[in-house]
């Protein structure tokens, strides 16, 4: 029986073959969702590393939304509006969801539709409880009390 000679060719062939293989199969399964958290004390600083000995690089007001990228201990690399990255202590944020307007002006709406009666107008980079999520809106809370609807699209924080 001839012994099978590995040349590069085959290689390569064998290569691209495991590479599709691959990319089939990451495909079959779903992208992890977005982890977002709020900030829960009066206020919270940001780092440019994980320790209370970096250098301070913002600070974020209560409720302020961010994305969870990297969590170290008791730490976490967190992503804010602006799409800046930094670090946070992990004591600082609240799994309590607080979302933030990011167009100029959203109309917030009685009901998950476009005909619905607007409840109240929402400016740029006003915060929102998060209550619930419905297709492409969701259904949040003003801090006076009132609810509605709004598009996902013009939130950040989901």
């Amino acid at each position: 029986m001839p012994s099978r000679v590995w040349t590069r060719n085959n290689a390569a062939r064998h290569a691209v073959t495991w590479c599709f293989a691959g990319a089939a199969l990451a495909c079959t399964f779903p992208a992890p969702a977005l982890e977002f958290r709020s900030v829960v004390a009066p206020a919270a600083v940001l780092y440019d590393a994980p320790s209370l000995q970096a250098r301070k690089l913002a600070l974020l007001n209560h409720g302020y939304p961010v994305e969870i990228v990297v969590t170290l201990g008791s730490w976490l690399k967190v992503r804010d509006a602006t799409g800046e990255l930094a670090w946070i202590e992990a004591s600082r944020l609240s799994s309590d969801r607080m979302v933030m307007l990011k167009v100029q002006r959203a109309q917030v709406r009685k009901a998950p539709e476009d005909s619905a009666p607007v409840v109240f107008e929402a400016e740029q980079d006003l915060l929102l409880e998060l209550i619930d999520t419905l297709d492409n809106w969701a259904h949040v809370k003003h801090r006076d009390g009132l609810t509605g609807y709004i598009r996902i699209t013009q939130l950040w924080g989901i």
